[in-house]
C-alpha cells in the first residue's frame, strides 16, 4: 500500500490542513494509548512528575500551526536548503509554542523534530515519505545552534549512540523497520488496536537506543527495557495471558528504575501518523 500523497485531491492548502490534523491525532492518539510502560498513559504520570495525558494532548494541539506550517513549506519550497532551512525554523518556534503551552515542560520536543520532518516529506509526495524525510534531516540548517544542551544531545555524547537526529537521518529505520511491521502483523493476528499499537511500541523500545532511558539510567536500564520488550514479544504480545505477564514485569521493573522510553513514544507518534495517511490512501 503506498502512502498518500494529501495533495492529490485537495489543494494545497486542503492537504497541509490534513497533514497538521494527522500529526496532531498522532500525538493525542500516543499520549492517550494505555498501558505504556514508563510513560505517560489514562493510568498515570508514569516515570514522569511533571507530565500527565491532558498536559500531552494540549502540547500536540499546540503544535498545529507549525505542523500546518511545515506542511505548506514542503508542498511550496521546491529547493531542500531552503526547505530545510524553513522547517528548521519552524521548529524552533514550535518548540517556544510547546513551553508556552505547557508552562516549560518539555513534552514534545522529539516528536516536533520526527513529525515535523514526515509532515514536509508527505506534502512532497506519496511514495517514501520516511526515506525523503530522512533526506531532508541529511542537510544542515544554519540556524541551529551547535549545542543545544537537552539531556538527549547529552545522552548521546556521553554514550556513543546517534538518537533522535541519526534515527531521522536513517529515514527512521524504527519506524519503518520495527513499528509499522509490528503493527501490522498484530491486526492480522486479530489483536485489538490499542494492543496493535501497544505492540508497535514495544517492538521499538526492543532495538532502540533511546536516549531518553539513557539520560534517565544508563546502560543498564538501557539494556533491561530492551530485554523486557522483547520478551512480551516473544510471548506474541500483549494480547495473551503470558505477553500481559510479561509487560507487567517490565513496568515493575521500570518503575523501580524510573526510567521512561520516550524516544520510543515519540516513534510510535510517527509510526501512527505514516500508518493514517497509508490507511486514508486505501479509503480513496
Amino acid at each position: 500500500m503506498s502512502a498518500l500523497n494529501p495533495l492529490r485531491h485537495a489543494g494545497r492548502a486542503t492537504g497541509a490542513v490534513l497533514l497538521a490534523d494527522y500529526a496532531v491525532d498522532a500525538l493525542v492518539d500516543e499520549a492517550m494509548l494505555t498501558p505504556k510502560p514508563g510513560l505517560v498513559d489514562m493510568r498515570g504520570s508514569g516515570a514522569h512528575h511533571d507530565l500527565s495525558w491532558l498536559l500531552m494532548c494540549r502540547s500536540a494541539c499546540a503544535l498545529r500551526p507549525a505542523f500546518l506550517r511545515m506542511a505548506e513549506a514542503g508542498a511550496s519550497i521546491g529547493d531542500p536548503l531552503p526547505l530545510r532551512r524553513r522547517i528548521g525554523a519552524i521548529g524552533r518556534e514550535a518548540e517556544a509554542a510547546m513551553m508556552a503551552a505547557t508552562s516549560g515542560v518539555n513534552t514534545h520536543r522529539g516528536a516536533i523534530w520526527a513529525l515535523g520532518l514526515l509532515v514536509t516529506a508527505a506534502a512532497r509526495g506519496r511514495d517514501d515519505i520516511a526515506r525523503r524525510a530522512g533526506a531532508l534531516a541529511r542537510i544542515d540548517d544554519p540556524g541551529a545552534p551547535a549545542r543545544t544542551g537537552n539531556k538527549g544531545e547529552l545522552a548521546c555524547r556521553t554514550h556513543g549512540v546517534g538518537g533522535a537526529r541519526a534515527q531521522a537521518q536513517a529515514g527512521f529505520p524504527a519506524v519503518v523497520q520495527a513499528a509499522l511491521p509490528m503493527l501490522r502483523l498484530s491486526r492480522a493476528r486479530g489483536d485489538g488496536e490499542a494492543q496493535a499499537r501497544v505492540n508497535a511500541l514495544l517492538a521499538v523500545m526492543a532495538e532502540l537506543d533511546d536516549t531518553c532511558l539513557l539520560a534517565r539510567g544508563g546502560r543498564d536500564a538501557l539494556a533491561a527495557t530492551q530485554s523486557g520488550a522483547r520478551r512480551v514479544l516473544a510471548c506474541e504480545g500483549i494480547a495473551t495471558p503470558d505477553g500481559r505477564a510479561a509487560l507487567a514485569e517490565l513496568e515493575t521493573r521500570m518503575r523501580a528504575l524510573h526510567v521512561s522510553p520516550g524516544g520510543a513514544a515519540d516513534l510510535l507518534a510517527a509510526a501512527l501518523l505514516l500508518d493514517r495517511i497509508e490507511r486514508e490512501q486505501g479509503d480513496d
